[in-house]
């Protein structure tokens, strides 16, 4: 059975968790299936390289075809019977308005969604949304939890209170840095930023007197060695189709304040502390509170332990084997 993995084409600064999701399933394959990456050859901008790569990708097809993110609309050009269409979120559809959030609705969730034998999406929370817009079979919408990668291992560590290290992941406006500055602001503490800092954002961090450092386009190992040497995760978005970095946090040992919203409670369980993203009060609070109660950290970091036993990478591989299966024979 030959299952080709369309993708989209990497922006130079982008996120590529998609990428290593989908590799790591490939790197465990069962001998019967034969996998084959298919690149867009352009970036998604733009109507004209989004129909190329949509016509590239209909010479391209395999006995399955799985649409892994982010082009969702492929799948508008594939076989509707031999297509899965991973969804990770629906996040253009609260970031945009008028014309353009009815194009983004119709052409990559709509059309894509009713093309494909199943849907995969990586929470309950971005199942719901994807029935919010859809009317779709919701027994063919199958929720495929992201894996934790097993480069991040348990690194036990004494917090430092005094001056706690906090980590914080991304810079995309969901991210929340700005109230997650206001919150820290006066606390001694410094901030470990993974992401290409702005302008603003340096300002922003230089008015509130805030000890930071940055780093980005970093390797999988230097990722690692950011939740290592940190002592505390700090992931207050204001919106996530997953969450990735909880359930690595969770994974080598440090406590998590996370957000009370989306599909951050779903991920974390009962690993984090959660906090409401839109007040600053209540991140700073729940920093403190974990800064402060020993019992209560080391209780989140023990229960994290447990919690990342959800995400083990070859029971999910099987997941998507099984989708692979029903829908290749």
């Amino acid at each position: 059975m030959r299952v080709v993995f369309f993708q989209r084409k990497p922006r130079e600064h982008g996120n590529f968790s998609l990428e290593f999701i989908f590799e790591d399933v490939r790197s465990r394959f069962p001998s019967s299936m034969k996998p084959v990456v298919a690149i867009s050859k352009y970036e998604s901008n733009g109507v004209w390289k989004r129909v190329y790569n949509a016509v590239e990708a209909s010479f391209r097809q395999g006995d399955v075809n799985h649409v892994t993110g982010d082009v969702n609309f492929l799948a508008n050009y594939l076989s509707k019977n031999r297509t899965i269409l991973t969804i990770l979120d629906c996040v253009a559809m609260t970031n945009s308005a008028g014309f353009k959030r009815w194009f983004y609705q119709k052409f990559f969730l709509d059309m894509p969604v009713r093309r494909a034998k199943y849907v995969t999406v990586i929470s309950n929370a971005t199942k719901q949304e994807v029935l919010k817009y859809v009317d779709y079979p919701e027994e063919r919408i199958v929720i495929v939890p992201v894996a934790v990668s097993e480069r991040y291992y348990p690194a036990p560590k004494k917090i430092n209170v005094d001056k706690p290290r906090l980590l914080h992941v991304g810079l995309a406006p969901n991210k929340n840095l700005d109230r997650l500055i206001e919150a820290i602001q006066g606390m001694p503490c410094h901030l470990d930023i993974v992401g290409k800092l702005n302008e603003e954002q340096k300002e922003k961090l230089a008015q509130h007197e805030i000890e930071y450092s940055y780093a980005f386009n970093i390797s999988d190992e230097d990722m690692v060695q950011q939740y290592v040497d940190c002592d505390i995760l700090t992931f207050v978005s204001t919106y996530e189709g997953f969450g990735m970095p909880i359930v690595e946090a969770n994974a080598v040992g440090r406590p998590v304040l996370t957000s009370n919203l989306s599909s951050m409670p779903e991920v974390a369980g009962s690993a984090a502390c959660l906090v409401d993203p839109f007040d600053v009060t209540s991140i700073r609070n729940g920093l403190l509170k974990i800064i402060n109660n020993e019992e209560y950290r080391n209780n989140l970091i023990a229960r994290g332990f447990e919690n990342c036993k959800r995400f083990d990478a070859q029971q999910i591989a099987e997941m998507y084997f099984d989708l692979y299966r029903k829908v290749g024979d």
